[in-house]
């Protein structure tokens, strides 16, 4: 069995002062750091996504419904300071020119955000590291993390929140959410 650690959307415009900003971030920013150091020989691959959504686009509409955030190249779109990208083995991208909260709609690109070519999504890297379970840790509980949650179990892989490792937007989505992955097989973890 292997298992790959799922780092989601630590990211400026995420954190404390950032334009679609979760209370917390900062914090969990910091403590997905020392929980990658600490526990990186137990993961097959740290993998960290970043939306990257395109300038002066409605990213197919994503940003009529969200403040404008994550674009591409920005500081916004950056890791926040507290997360440490060099613990990832690898880097997604995700949302450009297309609404998207899961990992999984996603495709690898290097740590400053260009594409590798050729284009490989995350589930092409689980597979070809025959990696049957994740850990999904980031920002935010009720969306992104939720969505790439989903993902995962859908494709059949056990997956599981570190939930303190997370940071939500409202406690009443993260219940929900938590509720919703509890009906998907999704198991919730302490840090």
């Amino acid at each position: 069995m292997t298992r790959a650690l799922l780092v989601v959307d630590v990211q400026n415009d995420f954190c404390e002062g950032g334009s679609l900003a979760v209370g917390g971030g900062a914090s969990v920013a910091a403590a997905i750091t020392t929980f990658a150091r600490d526990h990186r020989d137990d993961y097959a691959a740290i993998v960290a996504s970043r939306d990257w959504h395109r300038a002066g686009h409605s990213n197919g509409g994503h940003f009529d419904t969200w403040p404008v955030h994550c674009v591409a190249g920005t500081d916004g779109a950056a890791y926040h300071p507290s997360f440490d990208p060099s613990v990832a083995t690898a880097h997604v991208v995700k949302g450009m020119g297309v609404p998207a909260y899961s990992m999984f709609d996603g495709v690898l690109a290097d740590g400053s955000g260009r594409r590798l070519s050729p284009h490989k999504t995350v589930a092409q890297l689980l597979a070809d590291l025959e990696a049957d379970r994740v850990d999904i840790v980031g920002i935010a509980t009720d969306y992104c993390v939720l969505r790439t949650a989903l993902d995962a179990a859908a494709q059949g892989l056990a997956t599981r929140v570190i939930v303190e490792l997370t940071a939500a937007v409202a406690p009443d989505t993260r219940a929900a959410a938590l509720e919703q992955l509890a009906a998907a097989g999704v198991e919730a973890l302490p840090a």
